[in-house]
């Protein structure tokens, strides 16, 4: 009976590392559909999102199943619960992918961004799938001095986010405000991805040594 549990979990677990891989290949090939104008790319990121729902839903019907066939305790039910936490993270980052592909598709066939912020863009991109990567290895390995990289590693997101910021308040700016606006909510949904990758790293770390990770313990800002 305990191993067959174990294996339950160790699905939850590669279930969990396939929608990081999932949600790292959506922000990348988003950001490839904004920089290019590639309309086929953009509604692929969209259309994929789906994918990643059913991951969620799955995961989450396995969890209760384990829930009330095993009834776990202790460390077993926090890794069970952790997980479910976990997969809706995930699910976000996805959306998240998809809500940048639907912009680059909203303005097809021009691409949304301004040439001044393109490197900026590119290396939230960028950034933020290292992270999400970093997320999934620390799943597999729950590895809590590697998630906890993650709260630095998300402070170059940061820094991306307010330069972009910075870019569009400038005198210099000549682009309108639509590029202003759409400027503004590719720079949060990017910086947000980030953050759930963060909020993923957090919780291997309470399933590893049973303590929360806070913003007031780390200085960080926590992003729902």
């Amino acid at each position: 009976m305990r191993q067959t549990f174990q294996d339950d979990l160790d699905q939850v677990s590669h279930q969990l590392v396939e929608m990081t891989n999932l949600a790292g290949s959506a922000i990348t090939r988003a950001t490839t559909a904004l920089m290019d104008a590639d309309i086929t790319l953009a509604e692929s990121v969209i259309d994929g999102d789906a994918v990643m729902d059913d991951i969620r839903k799955d995961i989450e019907a396995h969890a209760f199943d384990l829930l009330a066939r095993q009834q776990p305790v202790a460390t077993d039910l926090r890794i069970v619960v952790t997980a479910l936490q976990m997969a809706i993270d995930l699910e976000r980052m996805g959306d998240l992918a998809a809500h940048i592909a639907k912009v680059a598709r909203m303005r097809y066939p021009n691409s949304a961004l301004p040439q001044p912020v393109r490197p900026v863009i590119l290396e939230m991109a960028q950034s933020a799938a290292r992270n999400v990567a970093k997320a999934g290895t620390t799943i597999s390995s729950r590895d809590a001095e590697r998630a906890l990289e993650l709260e630095t590693d998300d402070d170059n997101v940061d820094a991306l986010h307010r330069e972009l910021f910075r870019i569009l308040l400038d005198d210099d700016w000549s682009y309108g405000v639509e590029a202003a606006i759409d400027i503004t909510l590719l720079g949060r949904y990017y910086e947000r991805f980030s953050d759930h990758a963060v909020a993923v790293a957090r919780r291997v770390i309470y399933v590893v040594t049973g303590e929360h990770t806070t913003p007031e313990t780390l200085g960080a800002d926590e992003t729902d």
